[in-house]
């Protein structure tokens, strides 16, 4: 084996075919193919689309992340893939995939936890993580936060969401606004011109009762259903709805809540590093929110760049790396997809 792991990851658990090869911290190469267009039309990921798409790029991809890095998969140590959680099909096409090339190839394989590997990727631009770490992870399925204690071996559920996620609800009043899909990027440019006070979001779980019960816990379902409600009476009565502020004062509230929280968390279990990681990730309002609070606390902030928070095969790959290092044991070639993976489940033993 190299001195540092080489690691080919592959991703297919949405709307992306992606592959990626990692050595130790550094990307070799990486590749994605998006089906996102082929979407756009219906509002919202088909899986059926979303599947027959990863099928027919599987191969292209991974002999593009190969040849990009000018290597074989004999050049390879390991081969990781998302095994969960996500789309039942699209994680079927990726895993068989991974397996037949680990088979064929004879490699270890390992099926990792596609939401750690948010976090893991984060490595690649900030090297290892510290003994303790706090992870908000924020994507348009997950809105979580985790205690990492060993990437690889020990990651623990500190709060997570108990309704819709962040994106999921971004992508719900999106669609009310009437942008196309995905509607969180058309969010976040019209709320950098809009007023975040104009209306006003709840803040779920932050009070009373429920907040003291779910201090780490999240609620998105009633912002959108607050802010579904005020722009139906608004246009129900005529009224130009102000688009840009609507989009601020949303913005405002999920990214308040969001920041609030993932600090309160680290400053709750004696942590100074937060690492953030999943599409969402990418909202400006929640980056300058997440620095602001970050500072007034003394936390560490890390915020992947904008390539590496949306699905990728680089956050498998990087993943699979740790593993190797921890010397855990690989994934048996039969191990199972598994579309509702537990946050604190790394990979398949």
């Amino acid at each position: 084996m190299a001195q540092a792991p080489r690691v080919l990851g592959i991703e297919s658990t949405c709307d992306e075919t992606a592959a990626a090869i990692v050595q130790g911290r550094e990307l070799i190469s990486n590749v994605v193919a998006s089906s996102m267009q082929e979407h756009a039309r219906y509002g919202g990921v088909i899986p059926e689309i979303a599947s027959r798409a990863h099928a027919q790029s599987f191969i292209p991809v991974v002999e593009q992340a190969l040849h990009d890095a000018h290597l074989t998969l004999d050049d390879i140590d390991a081969i990781a893939v998302s095994a969960g959680p996500g789309l039942a099909g699209c994680l079927a096409v990726g895993v068989s995939g991974a397996k037949a090339l680990a088979l064929a190839a004879n490699k270890p394989l390992y099926g990792i936890n596609h939401v750690i590997g948010h976090i893991a990727v984060t490595q690649l631009q900030f090297g290892a993580f510290p003994e303790r770490t706090m992870a908000l992870i924020v994507s348009g399925g997950h809105t979580s936060l985790l205690e990492v204690h060993d990437i690889a071996r020990d990651v623990r559920v500190k709060g997570t969401t108990l309704d819709d996620a962040a994106g999921e609800c971004f992508d719900k009043v999106a669609r009310l606004l009437g942008f196309p899909y995905p509607g969180g990027p058309y969010i976040d440019r019209h709320a950098r011109l809009g007023d975040p006070h104009a209306l006003r979001v709840p803040q779920g779980l932050t009070q009373g009762r429920a907040g003291a019960e779910h201090p780490f816990d999240f609620s998105f379902s009633g912002v959108k259903t607050a802010v579904a409600r005020w722009v139906e009476q608004e246009t129900a009565q005529g009224h130009e709805i102000p688009v840009d502020d609507v989009c601020a004062s949303l913005a405002y509230s999920v990214a308040d809540v969001l920041a609030k929280k993932a600090i309160t968390a680290c400053v709750d279990a004696d942590v100074y590093t937060l690492v953030v990681g999943g599409g969402f990730s990418a909202n400006s309002q929640l980056r300058a929110a997440l620095q602001q609070y970050g500072e007034r606390h003394g936390i560490e902030v890390r915020l992947p760049e904008l390539k590496l928070c949306t699905d990728n095969g680089a956050m498998v790959a990087q993943l699979g790396v740790n593993l190797i290092e921890a010397g855990c044991a690989p994934s048996p070639l039969d191990c199972p997809i598994d579309s509702a993976m537990p946050l604190d489940q790394v990979y398949m033993q």
